[in-house]
């Protein structure tokens, strides 16, 4: 449990990274559902969120990290059992099945498998002192691989993607070697026109081509894709101020407070904004980086990179969607888009990062 001695050494710098980007997140959420009846309160719930997640963050920056990851398999098992309940009892919003309603609030149990799949190939790598051979990656690909196929099955093909980075930075971290993931990359390349035939569903494959071209659908497929661009441009340097955005207020850019809040942002504030965000996030990135290399064991260093590998990827790729660089996909920016249980499960991975960092002089 918590010492009195190990509050010296939480990353305060980090905490308020981290807070900064909640409070930037919750003012774009303000502006972007603001003048609507049915989404007006929304920021108020993202306060509610954000206030359970630091909750989340206490518990996990309080209990050793090391006894989460001895206990990461009821984790991982818990962490399945809801996903399958998903799957055959969870409430259908959008044509999606992915959330457990629990009174008002929607649990969204697949945005909490990165931190469990991160908890046990943390563990999992961590047992292993030799540098993973074939059988170790391909368990440590079927421990990742089972959570993302029933999160594909919702179907929430964004976020089960998200554990891919995860697997790869923990393997890769463990020791697998360059040519075992050049292998695996080339896998990917051979496999790709049988995904497009097989596996991916009519829509998506819209999305995909409508990025290439988002004018051959420029009404439908490709309208998401033309306003994001559209209101990222329009924001200029200083941009056009709190809520005076045309594009977000005036509702032509759809989902603003969820998938496109990084879009509002670049309108209303600007570049500048857009840097002071970026720097956030960067900042962010750099120092759990450097908690990983400070980390008193390799269980420590496993878990914040698996943990910061899914927080980035998802950083990158919605900004990049964002700016009309990357096809459109259900991803929502950490720590700023609306959405309670991604912003709980966050702030509950940041907090075992802060763990690492705080007990790398502990015995």
């Amino acid at each position: 449990m918590f010492e009195r001695r190990l509050y010296y050494h939480i990353d305060w710098a980090l905490l308020i990274a981290l807070l900064a980007l909640c409070a930037l997140g919750v003012a774009m959420v303000f502006s972007a559902t603001a003048g609507s009846a049915s989404t007006s309160r929304m920021y108020v719930t993202q306060l509610y969120a954000i206030a359970i997640g630091l909750g989340a963050m206490v518990v996990t920056l309080t209990i050793d990290y090391r006894a989460f990851t001895d206990k990461s398999h009821l984790i991982y098992l818990g962490l399945l059992a809801a996903l399958l309940y998903v799957i055959f009892l969870g409430d259908v919003q959008m044509g999606a099945r992915r959330w457990i309603p629990i009174g008002s609030f929607n649990l969204q149990p697949s945005e909490f498998a990165k931190v469990g799949v991160a908890l046990v190939l943390a563990k999992f790598f961590g047992e292993n002192r030799g540098t993973p051979n074939w059988g170790d990656l391909a368990l440590a690909g079927g421990l990742t691989c089972l959570p993302l196929a029933l999160i594909a099955k919702e179907p929430d093909l964004g976020t089960a993607v998200t554990l891919v980075p995860v697997f790869l930075a923990v393997a890769y971290l463990a020791g697998m070697q360059m040519r075992i993931l050049g292998f695996l990359f080339a896998a990917c390349i051979v496999a790709a026109p049988l995904a497009w035939q097989f596996a991916l569903k009519d829509y998506q494959k819209t999305r995909i081509s409508t990025f290439l071209d988002p004018s051959q659908d420029a009404k439908g497929a490709g309208y998401q894709q033309i306003q994001a661009r559209i209101t990222v441009g329009s924001g200029g340097i200083q941009g056009k101020g709190f809520r005076q955005g045309t594009q977000g207020q005036l509702r032509f850019l759809p989902v603003a407070h969820n998938d496109f809040i990084f879009s509002v942002l670049a309108e209303e504030q600007g570049f500048a904004g857009v840097i002071v965000a970026l720097g956030l996030y960067l900042f962010v990135i750099l120092r759990a980086l450097e908690s990983a290399r400070l980390a008193k064991d390799r269980l420590g260093s496993y878990l914040v990179l698996g943990v910061l590998a899914s927080f980035t990827f998802q950083v990158v790729y919605n900004i990049t969607m964002s700016a009309g660089l990357a096809p459109v996909k259900g991803l929502t920016l950490p720590l700023m888009s609306y959405g309670g249980s991604s912003m709980i499960a966050t702030l509950a991975g940041f907090g075992l990062v802060l763990n690492v960092r705080m007990r790398r002089f502990t015995n």
